[in-house]
């Protein structure tokens, strides 16, 4: 059969020649022939079908080095690949659209500061952490203020120190006051000296350098809530009985779940589940993710480290949060509840529960 000119070629398979080209450079489509002494290429006809595949994996938007793989592969796989590569983009995509969001009420007045013109909500909190039934010492950290919820869950040598460092780098904002307009600068800095503080725990030639730790954080404003969250500690919601969970996390195995590479009931038992791919630490992805909550009379938050989450069934948590009055019972039983289950990690638990003030 006879070969196509590359302009030929390329109106045939929505290709640009600067295309072509490009691809024959990077071995992803490699012409029939090319004339030894112009230069010029010459495709076969059987040649489109792959060069339209790359052309719609390329308005998919996805990375030439990933096309390459899906075009050596059979169509099984191939399909198999591209439902991966897409479910990991509609992921990052809600993950960008609620830091689109958080950014549009910034910018248009919606972010509260400390003081508002309408009467604040109360809120009642307690915090509890606890070594657990297997682990040596507790490297978590929880705290609960007037102002502040956090939980921080260290990992390394020197993960106590590291968690307890964010931790207390985020205090400043119990009294700290937050210009109007300004929550998300005030959370970007008070994670930056958050940082800086696991660091310094973290310094080349240190016995902690390996050392780092997630950070669950909320700041409350008096009717809101804004989320600064790094790792695969978690944030539920009770709202109307239902229970939400309001974080997601930063690990190898929820990428593979996005992905659609595992099921959840897969991950559960994943020899990796626990390996983090944001925490802040030296050398980490420390990218955070950042949210606003309106609060409701009503609600029931909890933060917890993973000691609960990987534990306790959700199903066990909703229960307990609905039927347990108090956030001090709340997280004194959620705890007990880890520890009942085999308690193999640190576990810490916030409960804040917002109501109309008196």
């Amino acid at each position: 059969m006879e070969l196509l000119t590359i302009g030929a070629f390329a109106k045939a398979s929505r290709l640009s020649p600067k295309a072509l080209r490009l691809y024959d450079e990077l071995g992803l489509l490699t012409p029939a022939r090319v004339d030894p002494d112009t230069g010029y290429r010459r495709y076969a006809p059987e040649q489109l079908e792959q060069a339209r595949l790359v052309a719609w994996l390329r308005r998919l938007g996805m990375p030439l080095a990933r096309i390459r793989r899906v075009c050596a592969m059979e169509s099984g796989e191939a399909a198999g690949e591209i439902r991966a590569y897409w479910a990991r983009v509609e992921a990052d995509t809600a993950a960008r659209r609620d830091l689109a969001a958080f950014l549009v009420d910034h910018l248009t007045g919606k972010d509260p500061t400390m003081s508002r013109t309408t009467a604040p909500l109360a809120l009642r909190y307690a915090a509890l952490s606890d070594t657990g039934r297997v682990r040596a010492s507790n490297q978590d950290t929880a705290y609960a203020g007037s102002r502040l919820l956090a939980v921080a869950d260290g990992y390394g040598t020197g993960g106590a120190f590291a968690s307890a460092a964010a931790v207390d780098a985020l205090r400043g904002l119990e009294s700290e006051t937050v210009p109007a307009g300004d929550l998300l600068g005030t959370l970007e800095d008070a994670l930056g000296r958050a940082e800086q503080a696991v660091h310094g725990i973290t310094s080349p030639g240190a016995d902690g350098a390996d050392a780092g730790t997630t950070l669950t954080a909320m700041l409350w404003t008096g009717s809101q809530l804004a989320l600064v969250h790094i790792g695969d500690s978690r944030v539920h919601l009770l709202r109307d009985g239902e229970l939400f969970q309001i974080t997601h996390d930063h690990t190898v195995v929820q990428s593979l779940i996005d992905e659609g590479r595992l099921t959840p009931e897969e991950a559960a038992s994943h020899p990796q589940r626990s390996l983090l791919m944001r925490a802040l630490g030296r050398g980490a992805d420390s990218t955070p993710d950042l949210r606003l909550h309106d609060a409701r009379a009503g609600d029931r938050y909890l933060l917890c480290s993973d000691g609960l989450s990987t534990v306790v069934p959700a199903e066990d948590v909703h229960r307990l949060l609905a039927d347990t009055p108090g956030p001090e019972d709340a997280v004194r039983e959620l705890v007990d509840l880890a520890n009942a289950s085999g308690g193999p990690d640190n576990v810490s638990c916030v409960v804040a529960d917002v109501s109309a003030p008196a």
